[in-house]
């Protein structure tokens, strides 16, 4: 049976400026398209050689203590990219503004760049999920989509992987939103 793979996304990193910040965590989920079937994932820490900010510490909570011993991006930008570049689609809570072309500037340090495939960003699309109609936080989403949202997890890659992904499939499920445009999906890779 033909698959068409999503991967879901989440970066930690050691500040917000993409061309002098690093990344220091990645989560992906890789899920069927039609069914929202885990197929696999990868998860992994970097050591960014540098320091983190203090306020992106505050959010997700990893020191550079935690980050000894965890390999450098250079070391897994081909591993990622091949994980990567199986997907169709590539979805991030904030992908298109934040997660996206962050990626694509470690690919690119690495001599890489992100794969081109259809991004699709659960943040710009969920205004749906908050009365207002304003952007929502994952926080926001998850409860719209009937899920807890732990704070303590929160800022987790994995967690926030995991969680939105989840959002998506049961967006996409039970209110029809969250779709990919057919012409993506006929057009990509079917493995």
């Amino acid at each position: 049976m033909s698959r068409i793979l999503v991967g879901g996304l989440d970066i930690e990193t050691t500040g917000l400026d993409k061309s002098d910040h690093r990344v220091i965590e990645i989560a992906v989920s890789i899920r069927d398209l039609m069914t929202g079937e885990r197929l696999g994932g990868f998860e992994q820490r970097f050591n960014p050689r540098r320091s983190i900010d203090a306020k992106a510490q505050a959010v997700h909570g990893i020191s550079l203590a935690d980050l000894h011993g965890c390999p450098l991006w250079e070391d897994q930008a081909d591993r990622i990219h091949r994980i990567l570049s199986k997907c169709s689609v590539l979805v991030g809570h904030n992908g298109i503004e934040f997660d996206f072309p962050f990626l694509d500037a470690e690919f690119k340090r690495a001599g890489l760049k992100l794969p081109e495939v259809y991004q699709f960003d659960t943040m710009q699309e969920g205004r749906w999920a908050c009365e207002d109609g304003k952007i929502p936080r994952l926080g926001e989403l998850a409860y719209a989509c009937g899920f807890d949202y732990d704070t303590e997890k929160a800022h987790s890659a994995l967690y926030d992987t995991e969680l939105m992904i989840d959002c998506f499939f049961y967006a996409r499920e039970k209110y029809n939103l969250f779709q990919i445009p057919d012409l993506i999906v006929e057009s990509n890779k079917v493995v």
